[in-house]
């Protein structure tokens, strides 16, 4: 079974966005592409709900995959999911998490920090990579 998702690497200054999970790790906002919807759009609403924060897509970042198993009663069935990233400017740093999805902070982090704070590798590099093409960026429109 394949799963859709997309999400976001979300900057406000020097400052990423991450939420922090109950059980203490720290992860980019992301969630399920619904049907009909763009990437773009499901990233800038997944974004909106689990962190509150109000943002605007830059660009198109990059793709990861995974696979993981989920188990439900009596069955378990191996899931690969495909999140999209995008890279996004927050207007301001006002944001919550989203309480009934686990997440029980949700804060900008000095870029550094985010890189060390993030939980997963995949994530780990999709932050690298956002840092390294934001800065190309800022340094081609300056």
């Amino acid at each position: 079974m394949e799963e859709l998702s997309a999400g976001g690497v979300v900057f406000f200054r020097n400052t990423i966005l991450l939420l922090k999970k109950f059980n203490g790790d720290y992860v980019l906002p992301k969630g399920r592409v619904e049907e009909g919807e763009t990437l773009k759009a499901a990233a800038k609403r997944e974004v909106m709900e689990e962190s509150g924060a109000r943002v605007n897509v830059l660009q198109y970042l990059s793709k990861i995959s995974y696979e993981f198993t989920r188990n439900t009663n009596s069955t378990s069935t191996k899931i690969r999911k495909i999140v999209h990233w995008y890279i996004m400017e927050a207007r301001d740093m006002e944001c919550h998490p989203q309480k009934n999805e686990g997440f029980i902070e949700a804060g900008f982090y000095p870029l550094e920090t985010a890189v060390e704070l993030a939980r997963y590798n995949d994530e780990r590099n999709v932050i690298v990579e956002a840092i390294k093409e934001i800065e190309y960026i800022n340094f081609n429109w300056n």
